[in-house]
């Protein structure tokens, strides 16, 4: 079992910069891959990067690629998105979530999600 609290959303200009945190209450974290993905209003939710726990992999979809890094740290039990040159087209209420399965993009995969925080981009 684990609980995840994200935080760290906000307002911010075209451009600018945000860091999302998710902390994971229970002692399993380092076992599980963690994801961020985002929901727009009115369109469905999306994957936007994924990091596996073994070997720290990191993966992004195309519409993040270059702009956002997603890290980890085991000992803090945490995992970071790291958001930059953000556009209109980022604003959303981002999720963090953890799955067993090595590596997934795929919503469905995922077994526990945080409550979402969101992130708004002023154009």
């Amino acid at each position: 079992q684990v609980q995840l609290v994200e935080s760290g959303g906000g307002l911010v200009q075209t451009g600018g910069s945000l860091r999302l945190s998710c902390f994971a209450i229970g002692r399993t974290f380092s076992t599980y891959t963690m994801g961020w993905f985002r929901q727009a209003p009115g369109k469905d939710r999306e994957f936007v990067a994924a990091i596996t726990a073994p070997s720290g992999s990191a993966y992004y979809a195309d519409s993040v690629k270059g702009r956002f890094t997603i890290s980890r740290d085991n000992a803090k039990s945490t995992v970071y998105l790291q958001m930059n040159s953000l556009k209109p087209a980022d604003t959303a209420v981002y999720y963090c979530a953890a799955s067993q399965i090595i590596w997934t993009r795929m919503d469905y995969d995922y077994a526990y999600w945080g409550q979402g925080t969101q992130v708004t981009v002023s154009s």
